[in-house]
């Protein structure tokens, strides 16, 4: 069989690359302009769990480090870390198929992942996450989380952990925070000096080698900061640059919400420098989170309707599915979630089919039974307080409340109870076990819908996260963790393992701490 191939370029020209703030480099600050000059082995931008965790591992290491944060404190977001493998995964009886985990991962992220560093988180995030624990000592406690999304097609695994610090102790912070808590103590006990309120402008070169950063401090004076091993780019994600979202993640654009706080932080700053010092981006759109945290943190799996009061997707599935299905209906920012006053007992018997994050606590223990493990009545009348969540004795009261067309919710509902009483979801294929009635006043409403959380996508490293420029070789000098790097995301966040952006954190630094200290920079 032949095939014939049409070699004329095609030429669209809306489609033809537009000119972007970032895509020339600034000019050079003059000498005049710096004021003083200080030496370490590494330097690093970005105060956030990458960075103080890379200081923290370089210190250990015998490296000399100076962290420039632009921020005035700590810097991290969410609760949850993730490992393939841990000692508190064997005492709870679990094992993750490492080979099955990959083929899954590559699955979710529409094989648009290096392949390489997925290997190297599936391989080294336990050897991260009971390092972390190492260094927290007995300050800290760490458990299972236990809000595992079991659906037919999305299964997440059960290797997310959540820590928490011991009451009385030195630690203030719980989750994420306690992470960098646990990180900076380490690298400051190391004698790394964290520099915050001071923001990186731009990285030099000598003898084309990226060897020092210029950076603005708070009393407004530009100093440089010289590295002999190398400079690591530890500066987040795009999340707050409307302008980069654009470029490189337009769905990121849509929710009315952005769930980064606070405001001015995640600007790309990472990506651009890098970029001037010849590194290259990954191709686009970039992957990024939609958290259901806009409005209500529990959407459960019960009836969802949009803003039209009619019936839209198969609730029996994972989070970053609502999102976007949420986001593609009319006016679509949010949706509710319908229910009646079974909804307790409904979620005690089901949840074991189709729980995962929103439907259980961020703190769910894994092994306990659901009900043992939440305060959702607790929040479900805190909702009902502020207006998230409507409480009526008809539906017609509700589609009131909640400004939808009466007849669409009473069509809608009756449609569902329909499919309860015949055993089957002919509209949407929802495993009929998790059909349930709605039936029993008062009924409930409840609001909820997407913000953007993180956009997972940034510059070419290789496996010792050094920064690779368009014909994939390394930029002497530059290294990149965390979310300014690329290749291990694509299409959606996968939450097949809530927590793995954390525990990719850890994990790249440890790694980015063994090339400085071997001197592969």
């Amino acid at each position: 069989m032949e095939y014939l191939f049409n070699e004329e370029k095609l030429d669209f020209p809306e489609l033809k690359k537009q000119a972007h703030s970032w895509d020339a480099p600034p000019e050079p600050i003059p000498e005049s302009d710096i004021s003083g000059t200080s030496d370490s082995d590494v330097v690093i931008i970005g105060g956030g769990i990458s960075g103080l965790a890379t200081a923290a591992r370089c210190a250990q290491l015998g490296l000399k480090c100076t962290v420039l944060e632009k921020f005035h404190g700590l810097v991290a977001h969410g609760a949850h870390i993730a490992s393939i493998g841990s000692k508190i995964q064997r005492e709870n009886g679990v094992r993750i198929d490492k080979k099955q985990f990959a083929r899954d991962w590559m699955r979710i992220c529409g094989s648009r992942v290096n392949e390489d560093l997925l290997w190297l988180y599936i391989n080294r995030s336990e050897e991260a996450f009971e390092w972390l624990l190492e260094c927290g000592g007995d300050q800290v406690d760490a458990a299972l989380f236990g809000g595992n999304y079991r659906g037919p097609d999305f299964t997440e695994y059960a290797g997310t952990h959540f820590l928490t610090n011991k009451k009385g102790g030195k630690y203030r912070y719980s989750g994420a925070l306690l992470i960098c808590e646990i990180m900076e103590d380490v690298a400051t006990s190391g004698g790394t000096e964290i520099r915050r309120k001071t923001r990186a402008l731009q990285l030099e070169k000598t003898n084309g080698r990226v060897a020092a950063v210029l950076a603005r401090g708070e009393d407004g004076k530009i100093r440089r900061f010289r590295a002999s091993r190398g400079v690591v780019l530890a500066t987040g994600d795009i999340g707050g640059n409307p302008e980069m979202l654009e470029a490189f993640s337009p769905l990121g654009l849509i929710p009315a919400k952005n769930g980064y706080y606070p405001p001015g932080l995640n600007t790309g700053d990472g990506h651009k420098m890098g970029c001037w010092a010849g590194g290259a981006l990954e191709n686009a759109p970039w992957a990024l989170s939609l958290h259901l945290i806009a409005y209500a943190f529990y959407c459960f799996f019960f009836l969802h309707v949009n803003r039209q009061g009619k019936r839209f997707m198969n609730e029996d599935t994972w989070i970053q599915a609502k999102a976007i299905r949420c986001l593609m209906q009319p006016d679509g920012d949010w949706a509710y979630t319908i229910f009646d006053d079974k909804w307790f007992d409904e979620c005690k018997k089901l949840a074991r089919y189709g729980g995962g994050q929103f439907v259980d606590s961020l703190t769910a223990v894994y092994g306990r039974p659901w009900e043992e493990n939440n305060e959702v009545r607790e929040m479900l009348d805190t909702y009902i307080s502020n207006g998230l969540c409507k409480r009526c004795n008809t539906i017609e009261q509700l589609a009131e409340a909640i400004e939808v067309p009466a007849e669409n919710l009473l069509a809608t509902v009756s449609r569902y109870n329909a499919l309860y009483d015949i055993g089957e979801d002919v509209d949407y294929g929802k495993r009929a076990n998790l059909l349930t009635r709605i039936d029993k006043p008062p009924y409930y409403a409840l609001k909820w819908g997407p913000a953007l959380l993180n956009v997972f996508g940034g510059l070419l490293i290789d496996t010792k996260m050094r920064v690779l420029d368009k014909a994939h070789q390394p930029v002497p000098g530059l290294l990149a963790v965390g979310n300014v790097s690329g290749g291990l995301y694509g299409v959606d966040y996968p939450l097949l393992l809530s927590g793995n952006s954390h525990g990719r954190a850890l994990t790249w630094a440890r790694a980015a701490a063994e090339t400085l200290e071997s001197g592969q920079a």
